[in-house]
């Protein structure tokens, strides 16, 4: 066992990380955490993210990572709804989710470290309440566990639809075929194997299903794994030099950010060591990607899919030159169709929205909420809300998305959850939150707000409300006041309309 996971000057052996696994897992168990429960995880990138996400594996129980910009209604929604009996959080992210948190599930903190602190201007920490266990002690503390793990569960990853709440997408227990399938499918769509040489930085929060599935599987594999805790452009150009860097995970922002960098600073930095990178999460402009082969040479892999469904499309840098602007084939055990409104599958070139399946596959439901699950599916196969078609050669490409959910950065953001946050301010009497063309992010938040009569409402006032009730990535750079705002017949909000000239201004499909 010769991995090691790397985060500033700090560094935990895979030997090490096995044993405070073990222990955290038996620590889990005696804190009320039984088999089908789970342990809320609230940290950035660090070493206690594996340690809790593969203790509760270990046990039975699922791993479920909230977002750490999350506020305390935020988070506690998602600690009360999934049932945790254990919450792991950074001591500096405590204070803005602990009203959040009730009285009743176990508190672990775990000290900022030192790099991630530097990294997001963090001061002073306020004390913990009496009640929290410092999570270092309490695994250190602990008798191994030394029971087979009961069936391998993944992490539950909270995703949002037009509803607004989060749903947790709650995977089966992965039996010997699944296994069996998991072990082929990321071999080739992240490059990763246990009996492959890895050397990888972890760019993205492990909040995020992509980043979680792929930092905590390499770590399995004995990979060595970087974590840098924040994405810096040029900071992962010089970890690719200096630590001979083989394998990452990204997303196309990621690339924009890189490309603008100065020529001089891009020439200086030795990437040659790359072997597989991979891309997902968001549509990648065929520039970039052609930019970025032309960079760093024909190493840069695609695969397309969902929390929901895994990933189920898959294409190289070869084929992404020769079909600009797909977003792969289906993998041999994948299968992806287009169906038009009324259920009829439609055939080459012809859009409609896109369903996902992968054979062998845990299948999963939404946490609570099975009936859900089924809205979704469709001859077995089942929709991540994409519109879509697939040429004669099977790629597929993506051409809109059925509901409004937004993607900045490779982020999913969900405007009904924004909107019923907005629709309770003082002097609003409506409003429409879309999203609008952005150059780094892809996309951007856009609110229009109908105020009440004599309201003297600014866009300062309204996101400074929204910025103490969500997450600041959930705050629209852009707000506009119109009144009335368009109608449909039916009365709801025409947000067709109101974001029409934004992207017909950007030459981009509405």
């Amino acid at each position: 066992m010769n991995g090691r996971i790397i985060s500033g000057d700090r560094e935990i052996t895979e030997t090490d990380l096995t044993n405070r696994v073990a222990q955290a897992a038996s620590g889990l168990r005696n804190a009320g955490v039984g088999e089908d429960g789970a342990v809320a995880i609230i940290l950035r990138n660090d070493f206690a993210f594996f340690e809790a996400s593969m203790a509760a594996a270990l046990i039975g129980a699922y791993a479920v990572p909230i977002n750490w910009h999350f506020k305390a209604d935020e988070a506690g929604y998602i600690v009360r709804d999934c049932g945790a009996r254990a919450v792991v959080v950074h001591a500096d992210l405590l204070p803005q989710v602990a009203d959040g948190i009730p009285d009743d599930v176990a508190l672990f903190v775990v000290p900022t470290p030192p790099e991630v602190a530097a990294a997001y201007g963090v001061a002073e920490i306020p004390p913990p309440p009496a009640r929290a266990k410092d999570w270092d002690s309490f695994v250190a503390a602990q008798e191994p566990w030394r029971e087979p793990a009961p069936g391998n569960r993944t992490s539950m990853i909270y995703t949002s639809g037009t509803t607004g709440r989060p749903k947790g997408v709650r995977r089966e227990p992965a039996g010997e075929a699944a296994n069996a399938r998991m072990l082929e499918m990321v071999a080739t769509v992240m490059g990763i194997a246990p009996d492959r040489e890895i050397r990888s930085v972890v760019t993205g929060p492990m909040y995020h299903s992509a980043p979680n599935f792929y930092a905590l599987y390499a770590a399995r594999c004995g990979a060595t794994i970087f974590l840098q805790p924040r994405f810096d452009a040029e900071q992962l150009l010089q970890l690719i030099e200096a630590e001979r860097i083989t394998h990452i995970h990204m997303v196309p922002t990621m690339f924009v950010r890189l490309l603008k960098l100065p020529e001089d600073v891009k020439a200086k930095y030795d990437v040659s060591s790359l072997e597989f990178v991979v891309h997902a999460a968001a549509p990648c402009p065929p520039d970039v990607k052609r930019a970025m082969i032309d960079w760093w040479g024909p190493v840069i892999n695609e695969y397309y899919g969902g929390t929901e469904t895994g990933a189920v499309t898959f294409h190289t840098a070869k084929e992404a030159l020769a079909k600009p602007g797909t977003v792969g084939r289906a993998l041999p055990w994948g299968i992806a169709r287009i169906y038009d409104d009324d259920g009829k599958q439609l055939g080459a070139g012809e859009i409609g929205e896109v369903f996902l399946r992968l054979k062998d596959w845990p299948d999963f439901t939404y946490h609570g909420q099975d009936e859900r699950r089924r809205e979704i599916e469709r001859d077995g196969l089942v929709s991540c809300g994409d519109v879509g078609y697939l040429d004669e050669d099977g790629y597929l490409f993506l051409r809109d998305r059925a509901k409004d959910m937004v993607i900045s950065g490779g982020v999913n953001i969900y405007p009904a959850e924004i909107e019923a946050v907005l629709i309770g301010m003082p002097g609003v009497h409506d409003c429409a939150v879309f999203g609008i063309p952005n150059e780094e992010y892809g996309e951007e938040l856009c609110a229009y707000v109908e105020p009440e009569d004599g309201a003297g409402l600014t866009a300062d006032d309204v996101r400074g409300y929204l910025r103490a009730h969500v997450a600041g990535y959930k705050v629209p750079r852009t707000v506009e006041f119109q009144s009335p705002l368009p109608r449909e017949d039916s009365g709801k909000i025409f947000k067709r309309k109101l974001r029409e000239p934004y992207w017909r201004d950007a030459g981009r499909r509405i």
